[in-house]
């Protein structure tokens, strides 16, 4: 008798997803030639807000808005107001130190006392955000490391940042924690300070409990085994966060399942696998950056993209999977897998959509509603928010 799921099996699974998304993606961005800027894009944090709850309007799926500091600081009261009546709610706030000339040789990284000191005070400046917020999560990313060998001591940087994540921990409040980002490399070319998740899992394991590990699927080189990362971070505790984007070669901007639908459902699978589905304990996040698709139709294919491959990962027959597993029988577990993994849900899911009061097809939705085209004409005059804004 199959023990197969059925989609009515998973759909108070399907229910219960959050996937929080960023302010930014709804600014204007680009390659390091070329910003581009586009009608309707939106001007100040309220406009990025109202962009995010139309994904959310239409989706189900978004309750929640991601900040970046300094480019979101505004009045943080009116912010939370404006977005609990569009029906979301602010979220994570995210730290900026790679922007500003100081931080040419890095940030909390830096040889200069003084350099680290105004790094670890924009740190503290987000932890007031978040008290103003009722934010829980501080995600830190570092454009830090060096170019040439022998430019910089790799290991004083690594006790530099110690020292400094060590302050910015001991200011979080009893509720909040901090989530440390990684990525392989970007700007630099020899060496970054944070590139791998060992190292991110070094550093926090040394601060406490409320330190942890923000997987973004994008920054691993070609190859890596990211969902045995997923498992691994699981296993001890300390995965904190996704971003979810995707990327072809370097960067990682790309609407998430772009590249390897395939390994987003794999990296899903752990994620159930190892209790983190719809987990208090962690946050799941687009973080990606839309330079010639629009930018409201991005995020929403991206957290349909997401709801598509957890429901895949849903169907998989686990007991089926377990037992052909203990009996070192690879064909019939790997036929297990892959038969989940080509399960078509997309009719599944319109229709389910449908019956909870959404459309069935969101983006269609969208197009249909006049929503662009009236922002076009809204949104005239001053500056589009972007890259430093």
């Amino acid at each position: 008798m199959s023990t197969r799921p059925t989609f009515s099996d998973i759909t108070d699974k399907l229910a219960a997803q959050e996937i929080e998304l960023p302010s930014w993606a709804f600014g204007n961005s680009g390659t390091r030639f070329k910003v581009f800027g586009t009608p309707g894009t939106p001007r100040d944090p309220f406009e990025k807000i109202a962009d995010a709850a139309k994904v959310h309007e239409l989706t189900g799926l978004a309750p929640q808005v991601a900040l970046h500091i300094p480019w979101d600081l505004c009045d943080f009261d009116e912010l939370a107001a404006h977005a609990a009546g569009l029906g979301v709610r602010l979220g994570t706030v995210n730290s900026n130190t790679f922007q500003d000339d100081d931080y040419k040789f890095g940030a909390l990284t830096h040889e200069d006392e003084a350099i680290r000191a105004k790094a670890i005070d924009a740190h503290l400046e987000c932890i007031d955000v978040m008290d103003r917020t009722g934010s829980r999560d501080l995600k830190i990313w570092l454009a830090e490391g060096s170019n040439y060998p022998g430019q910089a001591d790799m290991r004083g940087r690594q006790d530099r940042l110690h020292e400094s994540l060590s302050q910015i921990y001991d200011r979080l409040g009893e509720e909040q924690r901090m989530v440390l980002e990684y990525k392989f490399f970007e700007p630099s070319f020899y060496h970054t300070d944070v590139p791998d998740w060992g190292t991110s899992y070094t550093q926090v394991a040394a601060l406490g409990d409320k330190a942890l590990v923000c997987l973004d699927t994008g920054h691993h080189a070609p190859g890596t085994n990211i969902e045995f990362i997923v498992m691994q971070l699981l296993r001890l505790g300390k995965l904190g966060s996704f971003d979810f984007n995707s990327r072809f070669y370097a960067d990682d901007d790309l609407m998430v399942g772009a590249a390897d639908p395939f390994q987003l459902f794999r990296i899903i699978h752990e994620v159930i696998r190892g209790g983190g589905l719809n987990s208090p304990d962690i946050a799941f996040m687009l973080d990606q950056c839309h330079n010639v698709e629009n930018k409201i139709e991005g995020q929403i294919r991206s957290v349909l993209n997401v709801q598509e491959m957890t429901a895949r990962a849903l169907l998989i027959d686990t007991e089926a999977l377990t037992a052909a597993q203990r009996a070192g029988d690879v064909i019939t577990a790997n036929d297990i897998f892959m038969d989940a993994f080509y399960t078509d849900v997309r009719s599944d899911l319109a229709d389910w959509r449908v019956s909870r009061g959404l459309p069935a097809d969101p983006i269609r939705a969208l197009r249909e509603s006049g929503y662009q085209e009236q922002i076009a004409v809204d949104r005239v005059g001053g500056t589009q928010a972007g890259w430093g804004a």
